[in-house]
């Protein structure tokens, strides 16, 4: 993991999250803390991070989301060499 986010402030923000208990508290928070176009690059790179484990082309994955070229790569950066975050996300959540 990387030691330059762990901190304090990073350990406070991650509890706030964990606290929160439904979609509706999710949108209230985030509405708050987060740009509405902040909140919508972070649903887009999960929907990027989908598209890529389902073997569609960066072509494709930009028409669908708008995602750049340069998002789409980031991303499969992450699903290749990251900390399998997105995997534990999409197990949990039983997307294939």
């Amino acid at each position: 993991m990387n030691k330059k986010i762990h901190t304090e402030s990073v350990d406070q923000l991650f509890d706030a999250i964990m606290s929160l208990k439904d979609r509706d508290e999710c949108y209230r928070f985030f509405e708050d803390l987060c740009t509405v176009k902040e909140l919508l690059s972070l649903s887009q790179r999960l929907e990027v991070a989908a598209m890529l484990r389902e073997n569609n082309t960066y072509l494709e994955i930009g028409e669908k989301t708008g995602a750049s070229t340069a998002t789409i790569s980031r991303v499969n950066r992450s699903l290749s060499y990251g900390e399998d975050g997105y995997q534990l996300i999409f197990d949990r959540l039983g997307i294939d």
